[in-house]
């Protein structure tokens, strides 16, 4: 199991591959970008835990990608650590009044770098910033989010979740799910590359429940895709013998012989015109009812 995702920003590549190796061997998965543009663009697609962001890169700094980072609703929780050579105290300040979270100057002691990066982890998660499976902003940003959308109407909100995973955990165990979980996050975010707007929030709400913030007009197209993808996809989770079967054979609690399906998702849509919503909890509950009763992809 990873121990979480750094993103190395760095275009030294002496360095890079140096922290890629060491990080690696600590259990973290680890991606290198030597480009600002291109962090951004992987930041966007795989959610990182943590970004470990040289100062000095070739197409804009560190400052510019700290501040792109922090403007962007998908990215803005990322903790981001500087990394650079320069150790005057103004851009220390700097940094940290963009939004970073911690800074360290070359030359770096190399456990005392990945005791940061854990540091940085850590709080993002004792906050309740972000799940630590698959990195998705969770509970205190989900409801920041909702607290912004509550008094408009311009909005869509797709509250997505997972069928027969509780089967799924029994007969293939938890690790397994987390693998499951993190895909659910990539069809997410990546379906939200494709269709959605800078704007779009993606959320992990907790156990088997995702929600989307998007436009109304691109809410149907983006529940389609993900609950076609998903269908198609989860299914390399599963042993042979279901696969070929086309379903689970398992022993209940009591050493009943069941059966179910593969995972699938149900999807309820909310839409701002709906409101208006008393609370955010209003909201939820709305979209938890919607559920139950007539899940669907909007049109």
């Amino acid at each position: 199991m990873s121990t979480g995702r750094i993103l190395v920003v760095e275009d030294d590549p002496d360095i890079s591959k140096m922290l890629r190796i060491y990080f690696d061997s600590q259990g973290y998965e680890v991606l290198v970008e030597m480009r600002g543009g291109d962090a951004l663009e992987t930041c966007a697609k795989k959610m990182p835990n943590v970004v470990v962001l040289d100062i000095n890169l070739p197409d804009m700094n560190g400052y510019e990608v700290c501040r792109e980072l922090r403007s962007n609703l998908r990215t803005k929780h990322i903790p981001i650590i500087f990394l650079t050579q320069k150790d005057e105290r103004s851009d220390k300040i700097k940094g940290l009044e963009l939004g970073a979270d911690d800074y360290i100057t070359k030359p770096f002691d190399i456990e005392e770098l990945k005791l940061r990066v854990q540091g940085a982890m850590r709080r993002a998660r004792f906050e309740n910033l972000t799940n630590p499976v698959t990195s998705l902003p969770s509970s205190k940003l989900i409801e920041e989010q909702l607290k912004i959308i509550k008094n408009r109407q311009d909005w869509t909100l797709l509250y997505i979740g997972i069928n027969y995973m509780d089967v799924f955990t029994d007969v293939q165990g938890p690790v397994a799910l987390e693998d499951v979980l993190r895909f659910t996050a990539s069809v997410l975010t990546e379906t939200i590359e494709k269709y959605g707007t800078l704007n779009d929030f993606i959320g992990h709400a907790g156990s088997n429940d995702f929600i989307i913030v998007t436009q109304s007009g691109t809410a149907g197209k983006i529940c389609r895709e993900i609950a076609s993808r998903f269908e198609k996809e989860v299914q390399v989770f599963y042993p042979f013998q279901a696969k070929r079967e086309g379903k689970v054979v398992y022993t209940d609690g009591k050493g009943n012989q069941r059966e179910a399906p593969f995972m699938n998702i149900s999807v309820a849509a909310l839409h701002g015109r709906e409101g208006p919503f008393a609370d955010i909890r209003e909201i939820t509950e709305v979209a938890a009812e919607i559920r139950r009763q007539r899940p669907g992809c909007p049109e």
